[in-house]
């Protein structure tokens, strides 16, 4: 028995649980079954040129593979990424993303992001792939996670840089030869040097 393009795009939808509708070329189906399943109630429509289901569970990390397809080339960075490693109690409601300077400024209507743009070394060194829910997604990693709170501390404020460096020391997340490292690269070796001393 032959498959419905609509039932294809369902199966997409259920492996997936969120997909852009250029996905479907993938699957030869044309893109009006998108805008037919949306007005039977079968797709939710989340923004422009990306679908879901309507009761399909969102995991912890659905918003960070959400960006991932918005910003293909962003970077998961500062309060995202410290939840992600688990060092913060904060909960950020937006994924922070960093892109290169010179990068398009992505806009996204149905997911909150906050774009960070770093340029040379601080954009490209430190960067992990994890997999998650079958998705790479490009997270920095702990040590230059903590140099890039140190660099941005007015913006997240310097408690929340000094609670990552004493969580990731206590955690064994990460080396002082890693942190001097990246507060070089940040450029934020002298303001991290009190702190880094108190810890060894």
């Amino acid at each position: 028995m032959s498959i419905s393009p609509s039932e294809k795009v369902l199966r997409l939808a259920r492996k997936k649980k969120i997909f852009r509708s250029r996905d479907l070329d993938d699957i030869h189906i044309p893109q009006i079954y998108l805008k037919r399943l949306v007005e039977r109630g079968e797709l939710v429509k989340l923004e422009r040129g990306i679908y879901t289901l309507p009761d399909v569970e969102i995991s912890e990390y659905q918003s960070l593979i959400e960006a991932r397809r918005k910003v293909p080339n962003g970077v998961v960075c500062l309060l995202s990424a410290l939840s992600f490693h688990q060092l913060t109690t904060q909960s950020p409601f937006e994924v922070w993303l960093a892109i290169e300077r010179t990068a398009w400024m992505p806009r996204a209507e149905s997911l909150a992001l906050r774009i960070v743009r770093f340029s040379g070394k601080a954009f490209t060194e430190g960067i992990e792939t994890h997999k998650l829910e079958g998705e790479k997604i490009r997270v920095y990693s702990a040590a230059k996670t903590i140099a890039d709170c140190f660099k941005y501390r007015n913006k997240i404020g310097l408690d929340v840089a000094l609670e990552a460096l004493r969580d990731g020391w206590r955690k064994r997340r990460t080396t002082t030869d890693e942190l001097w490292h990246y507060a070089t690269i940040c450029r934020v070796a002298n303001v991290m040097r009190p702190y880094l001393e108190s810890l060894t």
